[in-house]
């Protein structure tokens, strides 16, 4: 991954070159921002700038010993934590035991030059029905790998992507290794949710907001790589909000938000008839579907929500809705209003984090229908 591979982001681009070359290279540092905004793939090729050896004011070079090991994701002194889901009968208990499937993912994104997300990566590992996390055994290796000698590099990264899933004990060593840090270590994590990252590992990290990528630029780049007419991809940058991971999914057609679209109908309209029979059966279809996918339909949700009381607002200028969408709006947009916006936002969260914390999923599901029923007729 190069900084010509991360779309957008000029000026953090040229903070992290320039701080680079002066010789400031902060311990820690936290990127944060939504997965479709370049957070993963700007850390990435801020790691290779820091160890190129032939490297120019913008770009790392790619010819040195360094960025040819970088091409593979295998420097010795590139070291990744991830999200993972151990699988004791096949020996993968931490991260070094996926490090191949790893790679892999990482090379085919690269060359495909998309972005991803957490549920794209268990898709890879075949796990998408389950919950991915950093596990505490996770912390052993960490030090470990802290306490190796740089082999060839100026600077040893330890990658962190998804900190906020690490396990406690082991959020609770990298803290200390980010309190008391080995020379010449850099170690960048990367977060979509930095308010679920331990406060005392933010506090002492250098924070880098990865904005939207601003719509220009995201419209050129889907004329450029998908073929788009300009007007086309015009109305998908505005409808991603400048996220180009969201901006691939409306231009996919195999994705969740159909299917989400129609059980979000389903679960207010069974809310508003009352229909209990129709809600137990909701909630046993969406208990069938993997956690992640649970999280992401409640997401959707919340944003249908704000979408639709903008739109009972009458601010078309502000809704980000795609035309399935906007023709459901039409009529219920009028049910969502200042007098239960917020709460309906706040029951959708609840369950969202309790779907997180595998509070069971039926019960969960279930008890929001039952709230709705209060709430639409406000």
């Amino acid at each position: 991954m190069f900084f010509k591979d991360v779309i957008g982001q000029e000026e953090l681009k040229k903070q992290l070159t320039e701080t680079a070359r002066k010789g400031f290279i902060p311990h820690a540092r936290l990127f944060c921002g939504a997965d479709g905004n370049g957070g993963f793939q700007l850390a990435l090729a801020y790691a290779r700038y820091l160890n190129c050896t032939g490297r120019g004011e913008t770009e790392s070079c790619g010819t040195c010993p360094s960025c040819l090991k970088y091409n593979e994701l295998a420097h010795p002194d590139l070291h990744f934590v991830f999200p993972m889901v151990s699988n004791k009968s096949a020996k993968k208990e931490v991260c070094d035991d996926y490090l191949p499937e790893w790679r892999g993912f990482l090379k085919d994104q690269i060359a495909r030059r998309t972005y991803f997300n957490i549920d794209t990566w268990l898709i890879r590992m075949g796990a998408e029905n389950k919950q991915a996390v950093i596990y505490a055994a996770e912390s052993d290796k960490i030090i470990h790998k802290m306490n190796l000698r740089i082999y060839e590099a100026d600077y040893r990264i330890l990658f962190v992507w998804m900190p906020e899933r690490m396990n406690t004990a082991c959020a609770n060593k990298l803290l200390k290794i980010i309190e008391e840090p080995p020379a010449n270590t850099a170690i960048l994590m990367v977060t979509d949710n930095p308010d679920r990252v331990l406060g005392t590992i933010v506090s002492r990290s250098q924070t880098i907001q990865i904005r939207p990528i601003y719509s220009g630029i995201l419209t050129r780049t889907l004329v450029d790589i998908w073929d788009l007419h300009e007007d086309d991809a015009t109305q998908v940058a505005y409808l991603s909000g400048g996220n180009y991971l969201k901006a691939t999914e409306l231009l996919t057609v195999e994705n969740d938000n159909v299917y989400f679209l129609e059980q979000f109908k389903t679960i207010m309209r069974n809310g508003w008839t009352r229909n209990v029979v129709a809600m137990k059966s909701f909630s046993e279809e969406m208990a069938s579907l993997g956690r992640e996918r649970q999280k992401n339909f409640l997401a959707f949700c919340q944003r249908q929500v704000r979408e639709n009381f903008i739109k009972c607002l009458n601010e078309p200028s502000l809704n980000y809705m795609n035309k399935e969408e906007a023709d459901f709006a039409r009529n219920f947009s009028p049910y969502v209003n200042e007098r239960n916006v917020m709460d309906l936002m706040d029951e959708l969260s609840l369950a969202e984090r309790h779907i997180a914390q595998n509070v069971n999923s039926k019960m969960v599901f279930f008890d929001l229908s039952m709230r709705i029923i209060v709430l639409i007729k406000r």
